[in-house]
């Protein structure tokens, strides 16, 4: 299969393909699925990069060729390389379902988010949940407590794996769920504590909120920060003007 194709624990129906577009957004680069056999689903065919692209048209012709394309969003580094596969891409709505997948509609990190699930369990979760680090929920009035909502729901599916848009494998879901749900609301009791205070800086409430973060994802920390802000202003638990 080569060092960048890797079969599923547990589920030697699901195939990962790694982009080589690492960074500190996409960790070692974004992971392409392939689901089923005689044609494979492609999920997430990832950036237009040939070399890639390439290993995911080997790897579905192991599997039978290729078949239908789902995205679970439109942004580019999971969705670019779509219309060079040369497949029909189909993007189901929540509820729909297609070639044994069902979508769950899952916005908050981008409007059009959904999951896909398996009915044996696994989750192609796309940019809700990553294997290691937190998920970017940009500032857009309402997109946090959206990204909340999402999370809960996928608590209430029964989850065995999931297959994260980036970052390895995921065999503890429970446990991922939990955790970024409480990474969230840790975030958020740090910026009321320090509202509460009186701060008003918003680089101070960046500096106390976001101590942990290192100083190459602090500017997309800032924009999750705002995310934050606007959520507790729709909800009424944040007055009066901020500071830069």
């Amino acid at each position: 299969m080569g060092s960048d194709v890797t079969q599923a624990p547990g589920h030697a129906e699901v195939l990962r393909v790694v982009a080589p577009n690492p960074g500190p957004m996409t960790l070692e680069g974004t992971n392409t699925y392939l689901y089923g056999s005689g044609p494979c689903t492609v999920i997430d065919p990832g950036p237009d990069i040939r070399s890639h692209l390439g290993a995911v048209h080997a790897a579905a012709e192991q599997r039978g060729g290729l078949g239908t394309v789902l995205l679970t969003h439109g942004h580019g580094d999971h969705a670019d390389g779509a219309a060079k596969l040369g497949a029909e891409v189909v993007l189901l709505a929540d509820g729909e379902e297609h070639g044994g997948l069902r979508a769950i509609a899952t916005p908050g990190h981008a409007p059009d988010h959904v999951c896909l699930m398996t009915d044996d369990g696994v989750c192609f979760s796309g940019d809700l949940v990553l294997g290691s680090g937190s998920t970017f929920v940009p500032p857009d009035g309402g997109s946090l407590a959206t990204y909340m909502e999402s999370l809960r729901r996928m608590q209430a599916e029964p989850i065995e794996l999931i297959c994260p848009g980036h970052g390895p494998w995921i065999e503890d879901p429970a446990a991922k769920l939990a955790e970024y749900v409480e990474h969230r609301e840790m975030r958020e009791r740090r910026l009321l504590a320090a509202l509460g205070r009186g701060e008003r800086s918003r680089e101070v409430l960046l500096g106390e909120a976001w101590a942990d973060v290192p100083a190459e994802l602090r500017p997309a920390a800032a924009m999750v920060m705002e995310a934050h802000l606007d959520k507790l202003t729709a909800e009424g638990r944040l007055t009066g003007d901020l500071l830069p």
